[in-house]
């Protein structure tokens, strides 16, 4: 999701200057609430105690500009043994460089240090992804961030040696929304996406990704920013729309078709194993599909627009509740490596 920087969230003009004062006040948190961990104060990316070894920042020139990414190694990194690849993308107003610990509150580089995982935090410009949506754009011209992302692949595998049959997507609000378009304009390279907090947008719903996908949608049924059942991204009620997306179900139906899964699921509820965090969760699979792809729909009951297991980044009032009743991470990761090209 993303807001504009300085710019009020809604049309409503006032003289009075507490009124001025309050929206002022109230597109601060709405930048603050959208940016999914973009306040976290971790000066790394991954563990407080990680060995800078591990982790560094790169530069590459892309559309006449030097465009960043963050790459998290794990402890036992070789060259010569080829990596799986995950491209973790920040939402709108967050950044790469803050997403592990303002988001995932640093499991994410966990589970990836425990399977041998190269993690990538890509940067978006203006903090925010051209992913098919046009009405939270900041600038008049898109960005192609499907080539920068792209040309980031081919680098990891020409550098660090990764394996180009094992190369996967996930993000979290804007970032998850681009993680679906990377699914449709970039199957020749990505093998499966983990969305969370996002679905499906209006402006994709007619594009068919070349090659089966699998996909995990990861989604609170109380997002109060994403709406879980679908329709306008608002900020606020009052709000202009960030872009249309289609209901979670529907973004299921529409990957289960393409990849020709099963159409009746296999439904799990899995153990409540916080009863004090408001939240339950149930996952549905369809599996069988062509290439040996599989949709899967983790319904977090009750969960915001949040990452499970991660960071309550702010006021549940304003973003909803995290679930403690699963890592995202864990689940995202193990989902990954049981999918090659």
């Amino acid at each position: 999701m993303n807001s504009r920087n300085g710019e009020a969230c809604c049309s409503h003009r006032t003289a009075s200057p507490l009124w001025a004062a309050y929206v002022r006040m109230v597109t601060t948190l709405a930048c603050l609430m959208i940016c999914a961990g973009c306040n976290a104060t971790a000066a790394k990316n991954g563990h407080p105690d990680a060995n800078p070894e591990q982790e560094f920042t790169k530069t590459l020139p892309y559309e006449g500009i030097e465009r960043t990414y963050h790459i998290h190694l794990p402890p036992d990194f070789s060259k010569d043994k080829p990596a799986p690849l995950v491209l973790a993308l920040h939402g709108g107003g967050g950044t790469g460089l803050k997403f592990d610990q303002g988001t995932s509150q640093g499991t994410l580089s966990a589970a990836a240090d425990k399977r041998g995982v190269v993690l990538v935090f890509p940067e978006g410009i203006n903090k925010q992804w051209c992913d098919g949506r046009t009405e939270m754009l900041k600038t008049e011209r898109a960005c192609d961030d499907v080539g920068f992302i792209s040309k980031i692949i081919d680098v990891m595998v020409k550098d660090f040696g990764v394996d180009p049959k094992r190369v996967y997507a996930t993000g979290i609000s804007n970032g998850g929304f681009m993680s679906v378009r990377l699914a449709m304009d970039l199957s020749d390279k990505i093998v499966a996406v983990a969305p969370v907090t996002a679905q499906l947008s209006n402006a994709l719903k007619d594009k068919i990704p070349k090659l089966p996908v699998s996909i995990m949608i990861v989604n609170g049924t109380k997002d109060p920013l994403v709406p879980f059942d679908g329709g306008d991204i608002r900020l606020f009620w009052y709000s202009r729309s960030r872009g249309e997306i289609l209901s979670t179900a529907w973004s299921i139906e529409h990957f289960v078709r393409h990849n020709a899964c099963d159409t009746t699921p296999q439904r799990i509820k899995l153990q409540d194993k916080d009863p004090d965090d408001g939240t339950t969760v149930e996952i549905e699979k369809f599996t069988g599909g062509k290439d040996g792809t599989e949709v899967i729909l983790v319904k977090v009951i009750g969960g915001g627009h949040t990452w499970p297991g991660g960071k309550q980044y702010l006021n549940p009032r304003r973003i909803g509740l995290v679930s403690r009743d699963i890592n995202a991470s864990d689940l995202i990761l193990d989902f990954f490596l049981k999918h090659r090209r």
